[in-house]
């Protein structure tokens, strides 16, 4: 069993509330202050390691998710069902469209409250929770690396958050524990005791205080992401299934038709197109406004980078500074063009896709300008310049080469698939075939020249750093001392070529940064220069013609 959690609760915890046997009260526990609705924390009433139960609240919030359940999916049933049934059957229908989904979240949201309590001792935070099946969860103190507050539009306005507790182990649940809901107040508390640490960091200009904050002109950079044709592909998935909940999605489909019955296949690409980059730069716009206003990043006393931002759903993600490895730049080929990029964290203990229903724990800038974004990079790293900035190796032409030969054979692929079915089948397949090519060719060659432009690698200072990618271009500034490992891959056309793919593998971030294609040579140098005595025992150095090399 992981020791990270217990199979029992220590005696005299049993009961909610009810304080747990005498022990000293934790160093880092501070007195928190009221919450909104002016009520006193939990944490106020009790000892320090007492055991606490939820905010009685999450009785309403429970209720109110039961009247959204019947409102949004279960109205469409019973208006369908209400227009086939007459007499008593009408109540049945009502019973079970309003008071089964309000009763039971009701009894739902107390059954939680009633059978969860946490306790947050000088060592462990404990969480019991479970009616039928109980959970017995403990994270040791020191393990834990973050704390991040989330409160959608209906705890913000009840003056309740989401605490989320997790030591950032890719294990699932079991890492983390999930307090939903406690008051505003027993959330910040919650955030400064557990993540209480002393000063990780150099005195410098940038000590404390706010490191960047929401430029409204940042959003012209949201319909160039990529979220924007998803989204509009999601919009028109949502009206279709919606006019299949109502039962008029024939109608829809019929009414579209009308439209265009007189119109030219053309014209109908043109008016569709321009449609869904309406609808998708719009929906861009909307989601940016949502995820990114009141954006602010400050650095706290004791060393931790946080991040606060959301115009309904508030989020406060936490990153201690002891765990940031570097940092990555981070621009799509649409926020490149635009001079734009994003900045990411390298830590361990982040959060993960895998474990959260939030992806995007590790950002740190949204797309802001590149100067920007740099400066912001140097006050998180506390460096007088980014590293992401300092100039870079250049690879060997044979990179170039390589990535020529991948865009041409993708591109072909499917002209030369289309000409053959149109040898086969029709000649409008062959105009097809002589039209992707016309197209598909000279930007596949552009994307490879530019993927071979932005090849490179590096040192400056502490950090070693690679740059690779096109239609998703990264800068990684990785600390040298969070190498824990070299990989050293090469395939029989990199062996061909005198080239190979180094990678830096960390306990941070993705785990794994890549240089590649870069050439043999230099690359094992380069491995061997940023952590010394890593890979020299696997290094074979050869006498050259012009002095020693190495070779793997």
């Amino acid at each position: 069993m992981s020791g990270d959690r217990m199979s029992g609760a220590p005696a005299g915890g049993d009961r909610a509330g009810a304080p747990a046997s005498p022990a000293p009260a934790s160093p880092s526990a501070v007195s928190p202050l009221p919450d909104a609705a002016g009520s006193e924390s939990p944490a106020q009433v009790a000892p320090a390691d007492a055991w606490l139960r939820l905010d009685r609240r999450r009785v309403l919030v429970s209720t109110v998710l039961g009247a959204g359940l019947a409102l949004g999916a279960g109205l469409p049933t019973a208006l369908a069902m209400l227009g086939r049934v007459s007499g008593g059957w009408v109540f049945a229908v009502l019973f079970g469209w309003l008071v089964l989904p309000l009763g039971g979240g009701a009894l739902a949201g107390y059954a939680g409250w009633r059978r969860t309590r946490y306790r947050i001792g000088p060592e462990r935070a404990e969480l019991h929770t479970g009616l039928l099946l109980v959970k017995r969860r403990s994270l040791a103190r020191e393990r834990i690396r973050s704390v991040d507050l989330t409160a959608n539009p209906l705890l913000r306005i009840l003056g309740l958050v989401r605490v989320r507790i997790g030591t950032g182990e890719h294990s699932g649940g079991e890492s983390t524990l999930v307090l939903d809901p406690v008051g505003r107040a027993e959330g910040e508390r919650l955030r400064r005791v557990l993540l209480a640490r002393e000063s990780a960091g150099p005195e410098g200009a940038h000590r404390t205080g706010e490191l960047a904050a929401l430029d409204a002109g940042w959003i012209r950079y949201a319909p160039v992401s990529f979220v924007a044709p998803a989204l509009a592909g999601a919009a028109f998935g949502g009206l279709m299934q919606l006019s299949d909940w109502f039962g008029v999605q024939d109608e829809v489909v019929r009414w579209a038709g009308d439209r265009f019955q007189d119109t030219a296949l053309g014209w109908i690409v043109l008016t569709v197109a321009a449609l869904a980059l309406v609808v998708g730069v719009v929906g861009a716009l909307g989601l940016w406004v949502e995820m990114w206003w009141n954006y602010r990043l400050e650095r706290e006393p004791g060393g931790t980078l946080r991040v606060r931002r959301g115009l309904f759903t508030a989020r406060s993600l936490s990153i201690e500074e002891r765990r940031l490895r570097g940092v990555e730049l981070v621009e799509p080929l649409g926020v490149r063009l635009c001079g734009a990029a994003r900045l990411d964290a390298i830590a361990t203990g982040l959060a993960t896709g895998e474990d959260d229903e939030h992806a995007d724990h590790k950002t740190l800038l949204p797309p802001a300008p590149r100067a920007f974004a740099s400066e912001v990079a140097a006050r998180v790293l506390r460096e007088p310049a980014a590293p992401t900035a300092t100039a870079l190796t250049a690879h060997p032409r044979a990179a170039r080469a390589r990535r020529l030969r991948w865009a041409l054979l993708a591109a072909l692929v499917p002209v030369a698939v289309l000409t053959f079915l149109g040898v086969l089948l029709s000649p409008v397949l062959l105009y097809g075939a002589a039209g992707l090519a016309a197209v598909g060719v000279p930007l596949a060659v552009a994307l490879a020249l530019d993927a071979y432009r932005n090849l490179g690698h590096g040192l400056d200072g502490a950090y070693l750093v690679a740059r690779s990618g096109t239609v998703r271009r990264t800068t990684v500034a990785l600390q040298r001392g969070g190498v824990i490992g070299w990989t050293v891959k090469q395939s029989l056309f990199q062996r061909r070529a005198g080239l190979l793919t180094l990678t830096a593998t960390t306990a941070a971030g993705a785990g794994a940064y890549s240089v590649r294609d870069a050439a043999e040579a230099e690359a094992l140098a380069f491995a061997a220069e940023a952590v010394p005595g890593l890979l020299e025992p696997f290094l074979i150095r050869e006498p050259g013609p012009d002095g020693p090399a190495e070779t793997r």
